[in-house]
């Protein structure tokens, strides 16, 4: 019972909602019908009624908004293939064709419009740059040409704003060359009233202030033959040394074999540059030198103590297994840094250890850790201390690590001793001797007053004559070492006498290392006496 009360509650309502919503639908109709009878009396009434002459008193945004709206609908319904919207030549030409001075040539214009039409091919870069320019000669003849003074001023403008850096429209075509004499003034006239036409607007903005202009244009060209990269430096050096090494070679009594000629295959031997490298290197090396007696002004250590000093640096390089390169660098760079900054004594081992560890950073592939370095001085100084000498020795020696030692130039007279014999390359106990008469000349501070080149081609000549080998110094040698037998003399006595007493003393590391059976022993081999004799009467 309850239940069939419900449901006639329900059919109840919903017959009362569909009655209220169709009462809303028919008050709605009635409402629209008496709008559209109000704006056709109103707006679209009978003609005879509007005093516009018969036309249609329209609004005008009403007008704009059917325009648009069947404008729309037209390109909607007309759709163009890809060939056709401005890829091929046609479009390409007619947008072109309206100058920069917003001047159109009518003729030119219908004239490149046919022609466009003919031609279908896409466009690229160089066939777009070859029709402008076809189009802009067309343009030529139309051009106006202004009265002589007036153009000649504007000319002197243009020509003015090109120095100062202005560039040209790309659809102008070139002034012509002056090879043919018969047609060169009519050339010229036609391209300056061209360059004129298209240039008239820059030359009206930068025609302020000739003078300036032309005072930049001068100091841009000043600028230019003032600035000389390094890389033109370096050239122009070793075209220098190159005409130098060819003048020898010319005035040479003997020919001089080429000493690289084994090398030729060789990349890393770099034969096309080794004359201009070696040359670099000898001018270079005098600002790696430094002064003989710069130990005098140290207050606190002296000559021994850096003997000591490089004596155990010595021992180290060999526990470490470090490159040759390595320990010169080593040397080089205490003695550039004591000859700047005065040193203590308690800093003096701090000095060497940093040295070294700058060394082998630079060439090393492997280089030691500054722990080991640490460790290696039994703990004397802390990895912090290491690290702030480290820092204080570049900034003094600004960061110059790049420097020719005895080693660059040893190597290069090792082959050229070995040319001198007919040998493809040099004896190893000449290398062993060599080596360890230059290694002699590390600890000994009366040896820093010679060049680096000047040490190396001592130590080949003083092994050339303790092995007794001939010649001595043949001209090979002469020729890329730059001395003479008599400049090298003094300093080879003075490696023969070092050579003699190496085993006596307390700095004997360097004659029990080439004492080893791995190094040849050539310690332990008789010295040069005769050059001991020459130093002893002189």
């Amino acid at each position: 019972m309850f239940a069939t009360r419900v449901s006639a509650i329900d059919a109840a309502l919903i017959w009362s909602h569909k009655k209220w919503i169709q009462c809303i639908g028919d008050q709605l109709v009635a409402a629209m019908r008496t709008w559209g009878n109000q704006a056709q009396q109103s707006g679209f009434g009978d003609e005879n009624k509007r005093g516009d002459g018969g036309k249609a008193a329209v609004p005008a945004k009403a007008v704009a908004t059917i325009g648009a709206r069947n404008t729309r609908a037209a390109q909607a319904s007309n759709r163009r293939a890809l060939g056709d919207i401005g890829n091929l030549v046609g479009a390409m030409s007619v947008r072109c064709n309206v100058s920069k001075d917003g001047v159109l040539e009518n003729a030119v214009v219908k004239h490149a419009a046919l022609q466009a039409e003919a031609i279908t091919r896409p466009i690229t870069r160089r066939f777009g740059a070859n029709l402008q320019n076809q189009q802009a000669a067309a343009r030529v003849p139309q051009a106006v040409v202004q009265p002589t003074e007036v153009a000649k001023a504007e000319q002197k403008a243009v020509d003015d704003v090109a120095a100062w850096g202005a560039t040209k429209r790309r659809t102008t075509q070139p002034k012509p060359r002056e090879s043919c004499a018969a047609n060169a003034e009519s050339q010229d006239v036609s391209a300056d009233s061209q360059v004129v036409s298209t240039n008239s607007s820059v030359a009206s903005n930068q025609t302020g202030n000739p003078a300036r202009l032309r005072a930049h244009a001068r100091s841009k060209v000043v600028r230019k033959e003032k600035e000389q990269t390094l890389t033109a430096t370096l050239t122009e050096r070793s075209e220098v040394a190159r005409r130098v090494f060819d003048a020898d070679m010319h005035e040479a009594e003997e020919p001089v074999p080429n000493i690289d000629e084994h090398d030729v295959g060789n990349q890393l031997a770099v034969v096309d540059y080794i004359e201009d490298i070696y040359s670099f290197y000898r001018k270079s090396e005098v600002q790696s030198c430094v002064p003989p007696d710069y130990m005098s002004r140290q207050s606190d250590i002296n000559e021994k103590m850096r003997a000591i000093l490089i004596d155990w640096l010595i021992e180290v390089h060999l526990k470490f297994k470090l490159m040759p390169e390595t320990l010169f660098l080593t040397t080089n760079l205490i003695d550039r840094y004591l000859c700047i900054q005065s040193v203590s004594r308690k800093n003096l081992q701090l000095v060497g250890v940093t040295a070294m560890l700058l060394a082998a950073k630079y060439e090393e592939i492997w280089a030691p850790e500054v722990n080991d370095f640490v460790h290696i001085s039994d703990n004397a100084y802390s990895r912090e201390e290491v690290l702030t000498m480290e820092k204080n020795m570049l900034n003094t020696l600004k960061f110059n690590l790049t420097v020719p030692t005895p080693y660059v130039f040893i190597v290069r007279l090792l082959k050229a001793a070995a040319c001198d014999k007919q040998e493809k390359t040099a004896s190893t106990q000449l290398e062993m001797v060599a080596w360890f008469l230059v290694e002699l000349c590390l600890s000994e501070y009366p040896m820093i007053k010679y060049a680096p080149s000047l040490i190396a081609a001592a130590a080949v000549y003083t092994a050339q004559v303790t092995l007794a080998r001939q010649p001595r110094w043949g001209p090979a040698l002469q020729r890329h070492s730059g001395y003479s037998e008599a400049q090298i003399k003094e300093c080879a006595s003075l490696m023969a006498n070092l050579h003699s007493k190496a085993s006596e003393g307390n700095l004997t590391v360097v004659h029990k290392k080439y004492s080893l059976a791995k190094l040849l022993g050539v310690a332990k081999l008789p010295h040069a006496a005769s050059l001991c004799a020459a130093l002893s009467s002189s």
